[in-house]
């Protein structure tokens, strides 16, 4: 209630202004926290969770459910795939004025791509891009962006439904008794690529977020790394101090050649180059990668790119 009632003080006060639009626009910024704050506080999440059949990561006001395609076994260059890697299909919902705003990344096979098109669409659910993120993988995998406002079980059952059509599996695995062994440098990678990076089913995974802030419909996708709009870098160890890595940047369009140039310089495949939202400002491109060779040296031609962009380190 507390909430509430100072969002709709800030949001008063933003009526009465008079001076000028910029002062409204600043005033609606301001509020925004507070009314999505209010309104997480009004959602059932134990009805989102039973109907996806899963708990989420929470951050802030926002929950993402994963769905990893534990069921594949893909390989590339050599490499079993972990899901951690590059098969973690995912759905996070962020509360707004009318209810939340859904956003996600499912993993997907060719055949799978149309049944769950199909059903997302009759569900009233948005696709938002459908495409590759690596190239010669055995089999070929596919991802599905997708997008909804409204009631938050409703967008639930209309994923859960659509993810029926697929093999993706809908009870969540039981957590690993012990999570596999990074065997990395950590800490150099953390230095070189200048975030500290997190361990995750045998992946260590960085998110480094972008400076400036990303808005869709109105709203700031914040935190950056849950909504899917941080720079994300995964390393999975393939033995001897080596690693595949994979994962997106996230571009602005005069910084997309400059990241090509950079990657390809250091012996890092570029695999795909796409959007994800329709509607996103600024007017965002996803450059997908891949390598499979020493790691140090690959985190170092990865900083080099992302010095080609306007991300932030810690």
């Amino acid at each position: 209630m507390r909430n509430m009632i100072s969002a709709l003080i800030v949001i008063g006060s933003c009526f009465l202004a008079t001076s000028g639009s910029a002062q409204r626009i600043d005033c609606q910024v301001f509020a925004e926290p507070f009314v999505s704050s209010a309104h997480a506080q009004t959602v059932d999440w134990q009805k989102v969770d039973d109907t996806l059949g899963r708990k989420p990561a929470v951050s802030g006001d926002v929950h993402r459910y994963g769905f990893p395609r534990s069921d594949l076994v893909v390989t590339l260059d050599g490499v079993t795939i972990k899901p951690a890697l590059a098969l973690g299909g995912w759905v996070a919902f962020k509360p707004m004025h009318d209810g939340v705003m859904a956003m996600g990344d499912l993993v997907l096979l060719e055949s799978e791509i149309n049944p769950v098109m199909l059903k997302m669409i009759a569900n009233g659910l948005q696709i938002t891009a459908v495409h590759n993120h690596l190239l010669g993988a055995s089999p070929a995998t596919f991802y599905m962006h997708v997008a909804g406002h409204g009631d938050p079980v409703q967008i639930a059952t209309a994923i859960r439904d659509a993810l029926a059509e697929s093999k993706t599996p809908l009870t969540a695995a039981a957590p690993a008794a012990s999570p596999p062994a990074i065997d990395l440098d950590t800490d150099q990678l953390d230095q070189i690529i200048g975030v500290k990076g997190q361990a995750n089913g045998g992946v260590y995974q960085f998110n480094v977020p972008r400076r400036d802030p990303i808005t869709a419909d109105g709203m700031t996708l914040t935190p950056v790394g849950p909504m899917g709009v941080a720079i994300g870098i995964n390393f999975q160890p393939t033995g001897g101090g080596k690693a595949a890595i994979t994962g997106d940047f996230v571009l602005t369009n005069g910084e997309v050649n400059p990241v090509i140039m950079a990657l390809r310089t250091h012996g890092i495949e570029v695999t795909a180059l796409h959007s994800h939202m329709l509607d996103e400002q600024p007017r965002l491109f996803f450059m997908h990668f891949w390598a499979n060779d020493d790691a140090i040296r690959l985190a170092k031609g990865l900083r080099a790119a992302l010095d080609m962009t306007a991300s932030r380190r810690s």
